[in-house]
């Protein structure tokens, strides 16, 4: 009888085991969204958000970051959850928002609300003075 019950033991934990570890893959399970959404949820002091702070708190944006006629600083697809800080502007920033809806963006700690402009959204950063 011991046999059985050791036996039943073991098939429980091996289910549970592959129930827990086919949820924890990426697109399986709820994990990966609370995580998402929890680390979209922190909050972050506007004294740390520089110059330009950009979060992702819909699905994803693409986001396009350059110095004006120079260097890209950022060009790229961000999910929920990610973040870019530029703490400064000396040569100013030309910034697109691929989808505004997706996106809360502060410049210098104040929130602007970009939500409602269309697609491809780009504003430019003057240089400080």
């Amino acid at each position: 009888m011991a046999i059985v019950g050791a036996v039943v033991l073991l098939v429980t934990l091996v289910a549970l085991g592959g129930y827990f570890l086919y949820r924890a893959l990426p697109g399986t399970g709820t994990s990966v969204s609370a995580n998402a959404s929890e680390a979209a949820a922190d909050a972050v002091e506007s004294d740390e958000m520089g110059v330009l702070y950009i979060r992702v708190v819909g699905e994803s944006s693409k986001v396009f970051v350059r110095v004006p006629g120079g260097d890209v600083l950022l060009d790229q697809e961000l999910t929920q959850g990610s973040s870019v800080n530029y703490p400064s502007n000396a040569n100013g920033l030309e910034v697109t928002i691929g989808e505004p809806t997706a996106v809360e963006v502060y410049v210098n700690g104040d929130h602007r609300d970009v939500s409602d402009r269309d697609p491809g959204h780009s504003f430019t950063l003057q240089p400080d003075s």
